[in-house]
C-alpha cells in the first residue's frame, strides 16, 4: 500500500497507529482473564484469515501489531483483521 493508503486507511481505525511498517493497538481488558479470552478469540481470527498478529499481554494489557512480512509492509489484510481485533475486543469489554 502506499502512503496516501495506509493514512486513508489508519483514519478508519481509532485508536490505531502506525510505527514503521506496522500497525498497532493496545487495550485495557476487564481482568486477566479477559484479556487472554480475547488473544484466544484473536487467535482464531487470525487462524480463520491465515494472517497473524504480533501480542503482548501484560497483565490486563493486551497489545496487538499487524504487519505482512511476506510483503515487506502493510497490506489489506492488516486493516482487515484491525478491524475484526477492534469489534472482538469491544465483543470482549476491553477498551
Amino acid at each position: 500500500m502506499d502512503e496516501a493508503a495506509i493514512a486513508e486507511r489508519l483514519e478508519e481505525l481509532p485508536g490505531w497507529s502506525r510505527e514503521g511498517g506496522e500497525i498497532r493497538r493496545g487495550f485495557e481488558a476487564p481482568s486477566f482473564a479477559a484479556g487472554i479470552e480475547l488473544v484466544v478469540a484473536v487467535a482464531e481470527a487470525a487462524e480463520e484469515a491465515d494472517h497473524h498478529p504480533d501480542i503482548d499481554v501484560r497483565w490486563t494489557t493486551v497489545r496487538f501489531a499487524l504487519s505482512t512480512h511476506s510483503a515487506g509492509g502493510l497490506t489489506a489484510l492488516d486493516f482487515a483483521l484491525a478491524h475484526r481485533i477492534d469489534a472482538l475486543a469491544a465483543a470482549h469489554g476491553a477498551r
